[in-house]
């Protein structure tokens, strides 16, 4: 069940003393990023912040994640089991989310899958946005701002088609590798990450399910 705050009552923080296993998956990549507990006020929180927040134990505070590094985790839905006694949270992180610099504090999890290369890739380029021009070619892209990175886009779009045309499947490969990585720069150039556009097409697949049950 999705969790919106008019669903907040069916959760069962009473079984679990008031507190309820908290885990964070990659929106993206589906990998398992961190485990918390949350009380109602720490979920609450996380709901109307989009910020995933936490009740800290050690603390007895309510505890938002990156309130002291600044790598956050981005809220993109939240979700309850069967039993309504343990919440997942689909959220985008803001750099590392384990204290020890690794992505997932489960440091097993895979990070072969095309989806976590996307992720990686996101974050590297969001690392390069305030960089200096000289010390990278997404540093000199950013740099010339959003219209130059647009243009690189529709540059990009363009040898993808024809290499599609001429039937040049290694040269088609290479530019739809090009296209994806200017388009990643284009987005986060307005603070905008792949996650977005792809809410976008759940959005659309919803409307169209709904379509086809009426």
């Amino acid at each position: 069940m999705k969790i919106t705050a008019t669903t907040l009552d069916q959760l069962a923080f009473a079984k679990s003393d008031g507190l309820l296993p908290a885990i964070v998956q990659h929106a993206l990549t589906g990998v398992v990023l961190m485990q918390g507990y949350m009380n109602r006020a720490a979920l609450e929180h996380t709901l109307s912040s989009q910020q995933v927040t936490f009740f800290s134990r050690s603390k007895q505070r309510l505890w938002t994640k990156g309130e002291s590094s600044g790598h956050t985790l981005q809220l993109l839905s939240a979700h309850t089991d069967c039993d309504q006694d343990s919440l997942l949270l689909l959220a985008t992180p803001l750099g590392p989310t384990c204290h020890s610099g690794c992505d997932s504090c489960f440091q097993f999890a895979d990070d072969s899958t095309a989806a976590a290369l996307l992720s990686r890739l996101e974050q590297t380029i969001a690392a390069r946005k305030k960089a200096a021009p000289s010390s990278s070619y997404t540093a000199e892209l950013f740099a010339a701002g959003t219209k130059r990175i647009a243009q690189k886009v529709g540059e990009e779009g363009v040898e993808v088609a024809l290499a599609a045309v001429a039937g040049d499947n290694h040269e088609l490969l290479n530019e739809s590798a090009d296209l994806l990585f200017h388009l990643l720069t284009l987005l986060a150039s307005r603070d905008l990450q792949l996650s977005d556009a792809l809410a976008v097409l759940a959005e659309r697949e919803a409307r169209a399910k709904a379509k086809v049950s009426q």
